[in-house]
């Protein structure tokens, strides 16, 4: 009974720090897309061999590939975290697919419908804009004009 209890605490000890692991893959994979983008940009600019740019294009895409397989592999591995509450939207909400540049009433992005990206592992928002649940897609918007800037259809599960 001991060892179990022992074996039991040593896992759980070490939980986080494969979260931290996860965090930092998928951190040093977003560092990789930006630092082969630059390097796309730069041979560009410097008029580089046409073969020369289309392999750095192709470097660019294999990095967002990876990227996205590290994204799924987490989301498969923690499927508990996309499993928020039901959703309740807003008087008279009835859902219907959206695509960017469609506008919501206020009333759609409330402070009830924020959610913090980090933990689901999305991109950061820039200035003005937030993430917002609605339904189970999650959306970008801009909360000045109220416009879809992103859609992560059937986000939550």
């Amino acid at each position: 009974m001991r060892i179990l209890v022992l074996a039991g605490l040593m896992a759980a000890s070490l939980m986080p720090t494969v979260a931290t692991a996860q965090n930092r893959e998928l951190r040093n994979d977003r560092q990789d897309i930006r630092q082969e983008q630059r390097d796309v940009r730069r041979a560009v600019r410097n008029g580089a061999d046409p073969r020369e740019i289309r392999d750095q294009q192709r470097d660019v895409r294999e990095a967002r590939r990876e990227y996205r397989q590290d994204w799924r592999d987490y989301r498969r591995r923690s499927p508990d975290a996309f499993r928020g509450p039901a959703y309740v939207g807003p008087r008279g909400y009835a859902y219907r697919p959206i695509a960017p540049g469609y506008r919501f009433d206020r009333s759609y992005y409330d402070r009830r419908y924020w959610i913090d990206p980090y933990r689901y592992r999305l991109p950061a928002a820039a200035s003005g804009r937030r993430w917002i649940r609605y339904g189970n897609d999650v959306v970008l918007l801009d909360v000045r004009t109220g416009r879809v800037v992103n859609v992560y259809n059937r986000f939550f599960f």
